[in-house]
């Protein structure tokens, strides 16, 4: 009898990395650094340049001049800025919480583009409160920022702007948050009922006993 050969070792799996060679672990990292900064900062950059050039060109002539013209001056002013944030916030987020891809792109399309609207108003809202704040350090608080409408003039004039158009925010915010959820109750509580319809007599017992002749 011949003998048995023997069987041939499996072959190894694991390779050895050898100096000089990219690593895939090294590679995944420089992938998302390369997304990291070629396109999140640049895009949060073109996200920025908005409030930036709302500043520069509009800020001194909205304080200066348009404000203190608003019915009311310029605290009623910022009264009426204050109350749209919530509202412009519900406005752009609402439609993005309609979104299902799973279900249909197209729809979802249509309710990211309904947002835009709100997203707009915002940058504008949010323009207008940019144009009061200060610079951190004092010593950039040059005479651009104490010209007539800039950030420090802003402060000098109406020091408690920030605390009317905060207490503002916070009571629009409270009665959108009542007027939804009386609307979600209202809504909730018309709804089809569930409860079971009661039987219909049968044909032969018009007055539904069955046949069985009622108590006397």
């Amino acid at each position: 009898m011949r003998p048995k050969r023997r069987k041939a070792a499996a072959a190894a799996l694991r390779y050895e990395h050898r100096p000089g060679w990219p690593n895939a672990d090294e590679a995944k990292k420089r992938d998302w650094g390369c997304a990291w900064g070629c396109v999140v900062l640049p895009g949060f950059v073109v996200l920025l340049m908005p409030l930036v050039l709302f500043d520069m060109y509009w800020g001194h002539d909205l304080w200066g001049d348009f404000a203190p013209a608003w019915p009311g001056g310029a605290y009623a002013f910022a009264v009426t800025v204050g109350a749209l944030v919530p509202l412009v916030f519900l406005v752009w987020v609402w439609p993005l919480t309609r979104m299902n891809w799973k279900k249909s792109k197209p729809r979802s399309l249509a309710w990211a583009a309904a947002s835009l609207p709100g997203l707009a108003a915002g940058y504008v809202v949010a323009g207008v409160i940019g144009t009061t704040v200060r610079p951190k350090r004092r010593r950039d608080w040059d005479y651009d920022c104490y010209r007539e409408g800039g950030p420090c003039w802003v402060h000098v004039h109406y020091p408690w702007l920030w605390a009317v158009g905060l207490v503002a925010t916070l009571a629009a915010a409270a009665l959108l948050i009542t007027v939804l959820v009386k609307y979600s109750g209202r809504s909730s509580a018309s709804g089809p009922s569930t409860s079971e319809p009661e039987d219909d007599p049968s044909p032969r017992s018009p007055t539904g006993t069955g046949g069985r002749r009622p108590p006397a």
